[in-house]
């Protein structure tokens, strides 16, 4: 079995988790969520927490890889629906910048062009100041995947830092070239 499988997830009030043979719907104040079950693994509602257990249909080897794979995501909907997950991003160059534009945002980094991006259901996009974009969603996955695909569109370049990361990180210089005498 699964280490992480075998832990419980709790259930914080004004969540509610049901779940069915195929399907775990997840509801709370920030959105709802559903993942498709597999038919090696069902969850087990027991007052204010939630396990994964495995049926015992199928190969042993692909229960335990699904049992925590159900469990990880199962934990993930119920704090993205009672608290929502957010990634940050800035932006580094000269005049660079991000502007709202309708749901989505547009960029204006270093192209001929400005570049539109519009997010998934569910994800909301906030601009603290013009060089720093904030995703906020329930949804763990959509929201990093949105973050990817924005930093995606100008990643950071190893000789000047230029370009769209995530808050914090850190990018490896690279020395430029050098008179050689």
């Amino acid at each position: 079995m699964s280490r992480i499988g075998k832990k419980e997830v709790r259930v914080p009030s004004g969540v509610t988790v049901t779940a069915s043979k195929t399907e775990v719907q997840v509801k709370g104040p920030k959105g709802n969520l559903s993942f498709p079950l597999f038919p090696e693994v069902e969850v087990v509602l027991e007052g204010d927490s939630a396990s994964v257990v495995q049926t015992g249909a199928g190969s042993a080897k692909n229960a335990n890889a699904l049992h925590g794979l159900v469990r990880a995501h199962l934990a993930n909907m119920v704090e993205g629906v009672s608290e929502g997950f957010t990634k940050a991003l800035e932006i580094q160059g000269t005049g660079w910048n991000a502007k709202p534009a309708g749901q989505g945002l547009e960029l204006q980094i270093g192209f001929c062009h400005t570049v539109k991006c519009d997010p998934p259901a569910g994800v909301e996009i906030s601009l603290p100041s013009p060089t720093e974009i904030v995703i906020t969603g329930p949804d763990k996955q959509a929201v990093g995947q949105f973050a990817a695909n924005v930093r995606a569109v100008r990643p950071p370049e190893p000789y000047k830092g230029k370009g769209i990361r995530y808050k914090g990180e850190v990018v490896r210089r690279k020395a430029g070239k050098s008179l050689a005498s």
